[in-house]
């Protein structure tokens, strides 16, 4: 690992090299929830995507990773027909700054199952590049042989349902802190259906819910904020004692790597 993020953090470099280093800094009360959540600081959390259909119905969440791609879940079904929409807190604001980009091309794992929700990413390529500003800039990704196992507090943001009835989710971008969950920890919750490709974090009295799928789970390592997992699935209820499933970017960096390098 670099210096690279602490040189960030210190104003030291360009904010182009920079990802994982938040201009405006988040502000965390513990373990709040996204189900009955905290609304986060605006801009706090500049990698955040939301994904819409053209008529601004909040699909899902994402996350931006360079200038010109954006990570997020197989079963948020985006194609090239919707935006990327990015530097949004408050939805319902139409005074914020925020960026509308298209999306060129869809790159779904060739491994996905639907069945099992294994391998459960895809790579949103944006139709243009997107400049980096106070409030959009990209999170880093974890090399592969980093370890995130259990107990690590982490955090996972999104416009997902604050309860699991409610009819719309909220138009602020909510966030919540979450306690990782060990894989063999998780199966007692779930049973077979954790695979190695998954993360599991939450049940501590927080969740993820409708709306938050395909978004971020940050953990902050080294000055900087790293993207974990993604937002895959969760109990029927998004009960906030069960912990939500992410997708593992460790298992994925080297996928990542190369469709970026060859598209």
């Amino acid at each position: 690992m670099t210096l690279l993020p602490l040189l960030c953090s210190l104003a030291l470099v360009s904010t182009a090299l920079c990802c994982g280093v938040p201009q405006i800094h988040p502000v965390l009360s513990g373990f709040a929830r996204v189900i009955k959540g905290e609304e986060a600081v605006p801009g706090s959390w500049p990698w955040q995507v939301s994904l819409q259909e053209k008529d601004g119905w909040h699909i899902c969440g994402g996350s931006l990773i360079s200038a010109r791609w954006v990570v997020t879940s197989v079963t948020c079904s985006i194609t090239t027909s919707h935006l990327v929409i990015l530097g949004e807190h408050d939805r319902a604001n139409n005074t914020e700054v925020i960026k509308t980009v298209g999306i060129a091309e869809v790159f779904v794992h060739h491994d996905w199952k639907p069945e099992t929700k294994e391998f459960d990413i895809a790579l949103l390529k944006l139709a243009t590049p997107v400049g980096f500003t106070k409030t959009v800039s990209p999170v880093c990704i974890p090399e592969e042989e980093e370890e995130y196992t259990g107990f690590e507090l982490c955090v996972t943001t999104g416009w997902g349902l604050t309860r699991n009835n409610a009819l719309f989710s909220p138009n602020k971008l909510h966030q919540a802190a979450v306690p990782l969950v060990m894989n063999i920890d998780c199966e007692a919750f779930y049973g077979s259906v954790i695979f190695d490709s998954m993360i599991c974090a939450g049940g501590a009295g927080s969740a993820s819910c409708a709306g938050d799928i395909g978004g971020p789970l940050v953990c902050e390592r080294y000055g900087a904020w790293y993207l974990v997992g993604l937002s895959s699935w969760t109990s029927p209820n998004c009960s906030s004692t069960l912990p939500a499933v992410y997708s593992r970017l460790t298992w994925f960096r080297e996928w990542i790597d190369e469709i970026v390098m060859a598209n």
